[in-house]
């Protein structure tokens, strides 16, 4: 808070005609958070919160009103996505929501090549208040804002800390920085520890819209896959939508690529009559997206995906996943996956399929699955199976590397800790500069971000 940033103060127009066109009411939870990132937005210092709500829970309507007060206010803001597909898919929300408003929109993706790439650098650096979404692209070296007022990094862990300070930085002009807003589906043990310690605030969209269900769970061995093969053919017979996820032990996209491309087949030869489809990170953009499009559309009963669709994919009739290898996944990841079902009103179910013996980490891992849907539940439980990350730095499991205390054993004395550090800045600012050079050195970069 040390530092300037330029308070986006908007007359509050463009949200109010934003709001009156929404085709449902924000939930109260949705409200609550909103209001507090636009007293944040008003101030003269920059924001640095964390959004966190289940999938399904409406952070992307909160993200849009953030960039209208910006937009209102005369500045640029950018969305940065870790994925195309989820890039994309708030591409075609913020046009639809954008355009009426007569809001400028920009995309910026790494696929843009050549021309089209030249041509949208030269655009945004001469564009007034508008917003510019797209992935990694954002923050390349020829990437120039001409007002960057608000960043908005979804699904935050998935970037480096070097990612979003590279991004933040491309508005910092020397006397302000722009407004930062992060935005997760599951925190994970990196950003509980930030939330506790740094100036990271937390909102929590702890409400869903009305009529969602809980999804329900299960734990099954692949020894049954011929079992979940004959419930997928009911299930498409009564006119429920599925995804079938394929993970492989391997870092190797190829391989994730073939595997799924194997397991489509097999299906579409034995679920007579079913209509199957494929999705996976080898497909051009505009295949990926003819594909989604047929899934949402009802043109196709099951999606064999990789792990591609783990964020950005929203089909509220899609109510039944089988997640093939579950026992390899991370929970976080795990319960993203599971998020693309349960949108609807529809009773949804996730089953585990996993390749037996079970070690003792990824029987935890399951049995939590089952137990809850909720993810701060399941990133508190991460973190006791991981352990706390690296507070201040990039590593992302294992111990903290702190002088003394332990994220886990002192977790009591965190909030006491925090009051100290405020009355320690109110009555002895003087203090603070040679304390945090003695314990935390260069490193208080990341607590930026």
């Amino acid at each position: 808070r040390r530092h300037a940033a330029p308070p986006l103060l908007g007359d509050g127009a463009l949200r109010r005609r934003f709001l009156d066109a929404l085709p449902f009411e924000p939930t109260a939870a949705q409200r609550r958070v909103a209001a507090e990132i636009e007293s944040d937005l008003a101030r003269p210092h920059p924001m640095l919160r964390l959004v966190q709500g289940d999938v399904g829970s409406g952070k992307t309507v909160v993200a849009a009103l953030a960039v209208l007060q910006a937009v209102e206010a005369g500045c640029q803001a950018a969305l940065m996505a870790p994925t195309e597909l989820l890039a994309e898919q708030h591409l075609n929300s913020f046009r639809a929501w954008l355009e009426p408003l007569g809001v400028p929109l920009l995309w910026l993706s790494g696929r843009l090549k050549g021309a089209a790439r030249r041509e949208a650098v030269a655009r945004l650096r001469e564009m007034g208040p508008g917003l510019v979404i797209g992935t990694h692209a954002l923050f390349q070296e020829d990437v120039q804002y001409r007002d960057l007022g608000l960043v908005i990094v979804d699904e935050q862990h998935r970037f480096g800390v070097h990612q979003r300070l590279a991004l933040r930085d491309k508005g910092d002009d020397g006397g302000s920085r722009p407004h930062q807003l992060v935005m997760t589906a599951t925190p994970i043990p990196r950003t509980l520890a930030m939330t506790a310690y740094a100036d990271l605030d937390l909102s929590v969209i702890d409400e869903l819209p009305p009529g969602r269900q809980p999804v329900t769970t299960a734990a099954v061995p692949d020894s049954r896959r011929e079992e979940v093969i004959g419930r997928i053919a009911a299930a498409c017979r009564e006119g429920r939508r599925v995804y079938w996820v394929c993970t492989l032990i391997e870092e190797s996209e190829a391989l994730q690529c073939q595997a799924a491309t194997d397991t489509a087949r097999e299906l579409a030869e034995r679920l007579e009559g079913v209509r199957v489809g494929l999705v996976h990170g080898r497909l051009a953009a505009p295949e990926k997206e003819a594909v989604m499009r047929a899934f949402a559309a009802g043109e196709i009963d099951l999606l064999v995906a990789t792990t591609v669709i783990e964020v950005g994919v929203d089909v509220p009739e899609a109510s039944l996943m089988i997640i093939e290898n579950a026992e390899r996944l991370g929970l976080a990841q795990l319960h993203q996956l599971r998020g693309r079902v349960g949108r609807g009103t529809r009773r949804s179910d996730c089953l585990l399929l996993y390749h037996p013996p079970l070690g003792e980490t990824a029987r935890a891992r399951l049995a939590i699955m089952r137990e809850t849907c909720d993810g701060f539940a399941i990133a508190r439980r991460d973190l006791e199976l991981r352990g706390p990350a690296e507070l201040l730095g990039t590593r992302q499991a294992g111990l903290a590397r702190m002088r003394i205390a332990d994220l886990l054993r002192d977790s009591a004395l965190i909030p006491k800790a925090a009051r100290a550090a405020a009355e320690l800045e109110a009555k002895a600012p003087e203090c603070i500069d040679p304390l945090v050079r003695r314990w935390v050195s260069d490193a208080i970069n990341y607590g930026h971000v």
